[in-house]
């Protein structure tokens, strides 16, 4: 359980919007991580506010939150992160902070992905075709419940071993990419109006294909070249590369299919989890824990990650769990 700072020993260094959260939970996200030496891991944080700038206004000392942590700032494998107010978002009250700390990076990379980019929302969604390429990882397992949440006919693609979590999140067609050519079974299903590509690679080649034509469809990928492009070419050129990339994707799709083309990264929204919080308070969406792990396991765990083929969320408890609400 975390405990309040001695203040002689605590310093609030973000100034007047910060908030400080003392950290009880981190699900273990991968990616780029900003800041100073040493860098500090971890995307997703479950915790208690322990301390307020004083021009925070929705959160107060006590308060149990959640939130996705800029790649820009330090990460949550630390007794304390310090994060904006519009960052951080009331913890589901149904949650303990395990399961809790499972959502917010990938529920802010689906919203990037699904809302901001694509252009869906509760009202727009209804009887709306997606196909989820990679359904079975962190970000389909969000994806697949908030799409159902919304009224959308989901597809998802998975192996056969991951087929009855897949189903039980609610997706419509299971397309088990282990039992022959994923194009080909794809194929003889009706057209869809979003692709969610978790996977790259060959994969956009065909997913596009799969697509309404000239109707307004997009490709959405997670999966893109800007990161390799900046440890490539540097900043600046690796920036233009990237968007010279992008651009021409996007031109040659709409050109030649009448599609759009688009990445998605991840985006921190406070906001989009307070959405997501009342969804798990109302059984609409619930987290999926495949793995927990003490903070002095934190290797084996990245070893976890690392291996692939995730079936829900890793865990690490930085410091000792209450018992669930």
């Amino acid at each position: 359980m975390a405990l309040p700072p001695d203040e002689r020993s605590c310093c609030l260094p973000g100034g007047y919007g910060s908030t400080l959260l003392g950290v009880r939970r981190d699900a273990l996200s991968l990616g780029w991580m900003g800041g100073e030496f040493p860098l500090v891991l971890g995307r997703d944080a479950s915790g208690v506010v322990v301390e307020c700038g004083s021009g925070v206004t929705h959160f107060q000392p006590g308060d149990e939150v959640w939130a996705a942590i800029p790649p820009w700032k330090q990460g949550s494998l630390a007794e304390f992160v310090v994060l904006s107010e519009s960052e951080v978002s009331h913890k589901p009250k149904s949650l303990s902070h395990t399961q809790a700390a499972s959502i917010p990076y990938v529920a802010s990379t689906v919203w990037s992905a699904l809302v901001v980019t694509a252009g869906l929302n509760k009202d727009s969604c209804s009887g709306k075709r997606v196909l989820i390429v990679g359904a079975s990882g962190g970000i389909g397992i969000l994806a697949i419940q908030l799409m159902k949440v919304w009224g959308a006919h989901v597809t998802a693609t998975c192996s056969r071993s991951a087929e009855g979590l897949v189903r039980s999140l609610g997706a419509d067609h299971v397309v088990d990419y282990t039992s022959g050519d994923t194009k080909a079974q794809l194929e003889t299903l009706e057209k869809f109006d979003v692709v969610l590509d978790n996977v790259g690679g060959d994969t956009e080649d065909w997913a596009v294909t799969l697509l309404r034509p000239w109707a307004g469809a997009k490709y959405i990928t997670l999966v893109t070249p800007f990161l390799l492009n900046l440890d490539k070419l540097g900043l600046a050129e690796g920036t233009v590369q990237t968007g010279l990339t992008a651009g021409s994707k996007a031109l040659k799709n709409l050109c030649d299919k009448g599609v759009h083309y688009r990445w998605a990264f991840f985006a921190p929204n406070g906001a989009a989890l307070d959405q997501i919080a009342d969804m798990v308070d109302e059984e609409q969406v619930r987290p999926v824990v495949e793995a927990e792990f003490s903070f002095s396991k934190v290797a084996q765990a990245f070893q976890k990650v690392e291996q692939g083929h995730a079936r829900g969320k890793t865990v690490i408890n930085i410091v000792a769990e209450d018992h669930p609400q």
